[in-house]
């Protein structure tokens, strides 16, 4: 609310008319509340309903399951080319399976409460087992739960999860039914159709979750063949109010985190220099990274790049990305300069490689090894010229995403052959920038950098550890790049921070309160874990923008701040060269991290309540902080101070706002 407050304040030299703010005021609160009871993704899966904060977990998705049940395609993430929209408070996604289109309308109706409207269209001719909206029930909730079926022709059946058997191949229970309730001690999950459909009962993993498949179209579909069905889901469950304890540990400080930094890799000529300056003027961004645009840089290998630019023959795009390193480097920060492409003369086949052998999973192109010194000489060449021309000393060179392939691709041993032979000739040139270990597309392919990691020669030529948080960040493979870093001892900076590579498909999703909420969970457990140096936003720019309005990604308005800046905001509030904190955290639902400036008495306690408000307790304050400012970000609130609290005998209690990020800061 505050957002469109301050707006509408300055539209109309900060005088309301009463009516006009009650008016105000009752519409917002109708909408954020209403916003943010339905976790959608982008790609039309629920994960849940929030219920005064707390999410009752479920998984909906659309699936086309092939004869004999033994195989599907669903709706996932990077599964498909979603089109995702929202019209007040309708969430609508468009997509399509193996021929089949649909149209998901998602609108809240309640405390706990969805409508779920599904259109689907076959384009073709097929013959499928069915497709489906299926539910799928956790194990950790519904594996002792009873589903119970509604409706003459279903004859009032009732199955026990526990008893179902896991089968891969088959359904294990059907129905005819117009509803169907899951129940159990803690949860209940109530589904009531607009008309009898067919309803099936799997268990397909030896986990102890249930999938409920309740279908769409049926077995043999025709071109043309279109069906339209309405869902009212209700989700509700025991509430956790409990309150949750922290214990830090400042006697015993981990690696130092720098900052909140960014990524500003130039894109978008007439949207991206809005969002930087605004992003560089309200953010305390410590770490930047920019693009090397190597194949603008060296086209022609037969002339020498340094010459040419000396000649007046730099290209823009280069001019352009050496200022952007320039002002970062003006503004204090270390820069990272990391190439995306290479010049052809570089690579072994043709450019286009890069993108149209991509539907054979083959990504991307390998360098050309007859060309290895050359290249070693061009990439130089460009370190040199940024920093006697533009005063730049780039800390580290990458190239972005080589383990994939985005677009030079490497294997791990060659990476760490590259490694050694462009920081040999760095150095014999006297000129400081290092490599990062790394910088994979995600931190599952963590293998990729373990060659490296095993050959000493590589070391000394290493900057930090980088990886990109865009998928696989469970806690467990966290622990093996803070393991990696910890192991080298290096640093460790996520190279590019978010949650979802494909959201640039849709990127009214950036406006949504379970987007920033699954990114700054994200960003916490990552703080806590890895204790990297920095998080580099992906990006600061109009690319994934944090803000809206003024043509970014084609909106309308005012330049405005989402939820996703506020929050980074509230993440860069951390004091200046603070260290990582140990601690003891009593409740699984909220999120936390810790840093403090040991020697100026400065630290930032950041917690992500996933819950409802409930207590809070923070224990082994030292004596030196007497009292604390708390911020919070949600989806009413933005970084808003609400609050003080003393710290009494090393103890701050306050209560913590649900669904939400909240931020407790000394004060001198």
């Amino acid at each position: 609310m505050n957002r469109l407050m301050k707006m509408l304040s300055q539209s109309s030299g900060g005088k309301f008319i009463i009516f006009q703010g009650v008016l105000l005021f009752a519409l917002l609160m109708t909408i954020r509340i209403s916003y943010g009871q339905s976790e959608v993704m982008a790609w039309g899966n629920m994960t849940g309903i929030r219920v005064d904060g707390q999410l009752m977990e479920f998984e909906s998705s659309l699936r086309v399951v092939g004869k004999g049940w033994d195989h599907y395609t669903a709706t996932a993430r990077e599964r498909q080319r979603p089109k995702y929209n929202r019209e007040e408070q309708k969430q609508i996604i468009t997509t399509e399976i193996r021929g089949i289109k649909f149209t998901e309308k998602i609108e809240e109706c309640g405390r706990g409460c969805a409508v779920i409207n599904i259109d689907s269209y076959a384009e073709i001719d097929t013959l499928v087992e069915g497709v489906f909206l299926c539910f799928e029930l956790p194990g950790r909730y519904y594996s002792n739960a009873n589903v119970s079926f509604g409706g003459r022709q279903s004859g009032g059946k009732q199955i026990s999860v526990a008893g179902i058997e896991t089968s891969a191949s088959s359904y294990l229970f059907n129905t005819r039914s117009n509803s169907v309730i899951a129940e159990s001690e803690e949860r209940k999950l109530e589904i009531s159709m607009s008309r009898a459909m067919p309803v099936y009962v799997r268990k397909e993993t030896d986990g102890q979750g249930v999938q409920i498949y309740i279908e769409l179209m049926g077995q043999r579909i025709r071109k043309g063949s279109k069906s339209e069905r309405a869902f009212t889901v209700k989700a509700s469950g025991r509430i956790d109010d409990s309150p949750v304890e922290v214990i830090i540990d400042p006697n015993s400080p981990g690696r130092i985190f720098e900052g909140l930094g960014g990524n500003f890799r130039l894109q978008n000529p007439s949207t991206d220099p809005q969002v930087i300056d605004y992003c560089l003027n309200n953010l305390r961004v410590a770490w930047g990274r920019v693009e090397v645009p190597w194949n603008f840089w060296h086209p022609d290998e037969n002339i020498s790049p340094i010459e040419a630019a000396r000649s007046g023959n730099l290209n823009p795009r280069v001019d352009a990305a050496m200022k952007m390193a320039q002002r970062l480097t003006a503004m204090g920060m270390p820069v990272i300069i990391s190439a995306w492409s290479a010049p052809a003369w570089a690579i072994l086949g043709d450019p286009r490689d890069a993108f149209r052998l991509r539907a054979k999973g083959i990504y991307g192109y390998q360098l050309n090894p007859d060309k290895t010194e050359k290249i070693y000489s061009s990439i130089g060449d460009y370190v040199e010229y940024l920093k006697n021309a533009y005063g730049v000393e780039a800390v580290a060179f990458s190239f972005n995403e080589s383990d994939l392939g985005i677009n030079v691709r490497h294997t791990g041993e060659e990476h760490a052959e590259f490694i050694k032979g462009l920081g040999a000739h760095l150095a014999e040139r006297g000129l400081a920038t290092k490599l990062l270990l790394g910088d994979n597309s995600d931190a599952t392919t963590f293998d990729f950098i373990v060659p490296a990691m095993n050959d000493p020669g590589t070391h000394k030529y290493i900057l930090a550890v980088s990886f990109h948080s865009w998928r696989g960040c469970d806690n467990e493979t966290l622990k093996k790049w803070a393991g990696a870093a910890k192991k080298l001892n290096l640093p460790l900076i996520v190279g590019e921070g978010s949650t979802d590579a494909a959201a640039w498909n849709y990127p009214q999703v950036f406006s949504e309160q379970s987007f920033a909420l699954h990114e700054i969970n994200l960003y916490n457990r990552i703080c806590a874990i890895c204790q990297p140096i920095s998080i580099l936003q992906w990006q600061l720019t109009a690319d994934y923008s944090v803000l809206t309005g003024n043509g970014v990604f084609g909106t309308k308005g005012p330049l405005t701040p989402t939820q996703r800046f506020w929050n980074l905001k509230q993440l860069a509030s951390t004091p200046e060269q603070a260290f990582a904190i140990p601690f003891t955290c009593s409740k699984e639902l909220v999120n936390f991290t810790c840093f403090a400036n040991i020697s100026r008495d400065e630290y930032a306690f950041h917690l992500v309540n996933n819950g409802v408000q409930c207590k809070a307790v923070i224990r082994g304050i030292p004596e030196g902080v007497k009292n604390l400012e708390i911020f919070v970000t949600d989806n009413k609130r933005d970084m808003e101070k609400t609050g003080e609290v003393n710290v009494i005998e090393g103890k701050a209690e306050f209560i913590l706002s649900p669904a939400g990020f909240t931020t407790l800061i000394s004060r001198k």
